[in-house]
């Protein structure tokens, strides 16, 4: 199951997203917010960033306007490696080499069909390991610091 989330920025792009993957076949699951009213950005990081932890989702994707705020709450909670993507191949980077569990996106700045293509190379990637589980390794001691 896929945790997705956004803010009022995000929430448009959030919809669009929700309906592609499910037409992909994927199970999604709207954390919110449900209106493009004004909500803040770490009230919607923080229930798809427990879904992950918990392993009621595999993986979330949030959106605020730029993906900027949603990224930093995000990276907030231990064991959650959020990735601010803009372009494809920084999607696959995020999940081959830095296993990211959470895609960010901005809603403001990202289009639809460019935002479809971050999200199907992401979700479609698998983390590499190897040398790079040993530097996962370091986050990990990092957050215990």
């Amino acid at each position: 199951m896929i945790a997705i989330g956004s803010d009022h920025g995000g929430f448009e792009l959030k919809e669009h997203i929700k309906r592609h993957l499910a037409e992909r076949g994927l199970e999604v699951k709207d954390y919110g917010t449900h209106s493009e009213e004004s909500v803040d950005y770490p009230d919607c990081a923080a229930p798809v960033c427990k879904a992950v932890l918990s392993g009621e989702a595999e993986r979330g994707i949030l959106i605020c306007g730029t993906g900027i705020g949603i990224s930093i709450a995000a990276n907030k909670f231990d064991g959650i490696r959020a990735a601010l993507c803009s372009d494809v191949y920084s999607a696959l980077m995020a999940k081959q080499h830095n296993d990211a569990n959470i895609l960010c996106l901005g809603g403001r700045v990202t289009g639809r069909e460019l935002a479809f293509m971050i999200a199907d190379t992401w979700l479609d990637a698998e983390f590499l390991g190897g040398r790079h589980a040993a530097r996962i390794e370091k986050i990990h001691d990092i957050e215990k610091q």
